[in-house]
């Protein structure tokens, strides 16, 4: 079995979008399976963060590469955990 692909979804309290963007992720890797290790990092915790990602989430990270600004296109997330697992 293949090491997880690191996916980080940078999400805000109460944000639909960044549910959706979760729920999209564990869908289509459970479909590839392609296992994944999902990182959640709420943006209003941390000033910073906050300051970079402000309203612009969810934001989504693929392999340590950005990869989705607000919505998950399942279609090209298949192709990245594929390709990522190359």
């Amino acid at each position: 079995m293949s090491d997880p692909v690191p996916v980080v979804i940078y999400t805000r309290t109460e944000c639909d979008l960044c549910d959706e963007a979760e729920a999209t992720v564990r869908e289509v890797a459970d479909e590839t399976d392609v296992p994944v290790d999902i990182d959640l990092v709420n943006v209003d915790t941390d000033d910073e963060l906050s300051e970079k990602y402000g309203e612009r989430v969810p934001y989504v990270y693929v392999d340590d590469r950005p990869a989705f600004k607000f919505r998950v296109d399942a279609g090209r997330l298949r192709e990245k955990l594929t390709a990522a697992r190359e």
